[in-house]
């Protein structure tokens, strides 16, 4: 379902190969202090290259059409109604690895993939993963939008039915459904366009790899 103009995703970039060049080349320094400490910077860039090539190697099967950003962005600082009815941002959760989910009732695959969210949402639940299905139903739809989440496996209700969080998105999705994920701190580490079985050891193997990153 297309909300306004496309906007290519940007992906993440592979690990550098010069990494690993930098790395030898550090190590023939002359002196043991030397030798240390370009043992030592060789560990953590090539740690830091690896994190982010996990979770792009995982976009096989049903995350096939997951794409990591290669500046992760910070979550929009935009307000939606909250389950609770009042405003909140998605910074109000930090803490947490979140995943947001932008859907309506009168889209199809957005319904099609709501039941396997709701599996995420409960298998996660003790383990500091937040899923949240923000809707963009129009205000007079979110009773039915509020059924449809609790005869569908129960998932709480948000809305933003002028798509303002979603606009906020860089860059902006060129259709729902649209799934992001931030991690602890609010930033954007993968997303994905379209519907897909979040319910699948493929996908538990994403969340759990964002999760590591702490």
């Amino acid at each position: 379902m297309r909300i306004g103009p496309a906007v290519p995703g940007k992906e993440q970039a592979k690990d550098r190969g010069h990494t690993r060049d930098k790395g030898w080349g550090l190590a023939s320094l002359a002196g043991t202090g030397a030798f240390a400490l370009a043992a030592v910077l060789y560990v953590m860039v090539s740690g830091c290259s690896k994190s982010g090539a996990d979770i792009k190697t995982l976009a096989t099967g049903p995350m096939a059409k997951l794409v990591t950003p290669a500046q992760p962005a910070t979550e929009p600082d935009i307000a939606f109604t909250g389950s609770d009815g009042k405003p909140m941002k998605l910074a109000d959760l930090k803490g947490q690895v979140v995943v947001v989910n932008f859907w309506a009732t009168w889209c199809a695959p957005c319904k099609e993939e709501m039941p396997s969210l709701a599996k995420l949402s409960k298998d996660y639940a003790e383990k500091g993963v937040k899923v949240v299905a923000i809707s963009v139903d129009r205000l007079e739809d979110g009773a039915a939008a509020r059924d449809f989440l609790k005869t569908h496996g129960g998932l709480q209700f948000y809305n933003d039915p002028e798509y303002r969080v979603v606009f906020g998105l860089k860059p902006r999705p060129d259709g729902i459904p649209t799934t992001v994920i931030y991690d602890k701190v609010g930033k954007e580490q993968a997303r994905l366009s379209g519907g897909a079985d979040w319910s699948t050891d493929q996908a538990k193997k994403v969340i759990d790899a964002v999760l590591a990153k702490g």
